[in-house]
């Protein structure tokens, strides 16, 4: 009986058997007002969004801002088939959620003025301008979309703050730790593989070359894109909580490991080829091989925690 109680659920989730036809679902009045909200939205904000298009695209670290609304709309489409069923909910506390992300945009977008700070950098200012966006976009949610709605689609939502490029003091924090523990365990597999090192700060010292593990080395944007991989794995194929915070607190120590081999395997090439193949591409050009090679071991973790959820759910 309660597997046969399960498998309609499941069916109606990802639209099949009985679920509401996707006719339905662009014709849906409430949706038809928020995307009506979103259009007159994205036209009253296009200066800024147009300012932050070409920043993501000058920035590397930042090109993945860009993909960020269509994930979080696909991933809301897949909860269309239960959204359809579901009422409103109640509208007094949807107008107050509505008020209070409003209100924090608003207190966001004249916190300079309010405070009498300096002109923004550009970062802070690209920061600022899309983090009232996003904000305003889930106001609109509250407000057309109603309670019952957002609770279905609080992770697409959330997962809007990732358009929101990173301040620049938690870059340098982020930074600094990745920079830290790469250059850390580096030393120590120096030493496992017998080569003579000799570590002072971030510069390690090997026969004939020295090598320094700088900023722009530290692989902060490969981190985030493992990241965000992590989340919406977590969210599209684990319902375990435990389960997704592990799969997501492991990117860290994947990104220190990933790059300790990367200064490992370079220093490696200087000491036994020559000091030129610090300009071989595997320093230049290395970084999607590496960040392929992290992206196993979190695959075959979500994996596991995948087969152990179903085989809870059979027993």
């Amino acid at each position: 009986m309660e597997e046969s109680h399960i498998l309609p659920e499941t069916e109606v989730e990802f639209g099949l058997g009985n679920a509401v036809g996707h006719a339905d679902w662009w014709s849906d009045r409430r949706l038809m007002m928020y995307g009506l909200y979103v259009g007159i939205l994205s036209l009253a904000c296009n200066g800024p969004l147009i300012s932050l298009g070409r920043y993501a695209l000058k920035k590397d670290l930042h090109s993945y801002i860009l993909l960020i609304p269509l994930v979080s709309f696909y991933l809301a489409s897949l909860k269309h088939a239960t959204l359809l069923r579901k009422q409103r909910g109640s509208a007094t506390w949807a107008v107050g959620w509505a008020l209070i992300f409003a209100l924090a945009a608003a207190g966001l977008f004249f916190e300079s003025d309010l405070t009498g700070a300096d002109p923004w950098s550009q970062s802070a200012a690209m920061t600022q301008a899309a983090a009232c966006y996003a904000l305003l976009l889930v106001a609109g949610g509250f407000a057309f979309l109603g309670i019952s709605w957002m609770r279905l689609l609080a992770f697409p939502f959330a997962f809007l703050v990732f358009m929101v490029p990173l301040p620049d003091n938690a870059l340098v924090y982020l930074e600094d730790l990745l920079m830290r523990g790469s250059v850390g365990l580096t030393h120590i597999l120096f030493q496992l593989t017998g080569t003579p090192v000799f570590r002072d700060g971030q510069v390690v010292e090997l026969p004939g070359m020295t090598l320094e593990v700088a900023r722009n080395c530290s692989g902060i944007r490969s981190s985030l894109v493992l990241f965000i991989t992590s989340l919406i794995a977590s969210y599209l194929f684990l319902s375990s909580t435990w389960h997704r915070c592990l799969l997501m607190a492991i990117v860290i120590p994947l990104g220190i490991i990933r790059n300790a081999i990367r200064v490992l395997v370079i220093g490696l090439l200087c000491v036994n080829i020559g000091p030129h193949m610090i300009d071989s591409w595997i320093h230049h050009q290395g970084g999607p091989l590496f960040f392929s090679l992290s992206l196993a071991p979190l695959f075959l973790m979500a994996v596991w925690f995948r087969l152990r959820e179903t085989r809870a759910r059979t027993r």
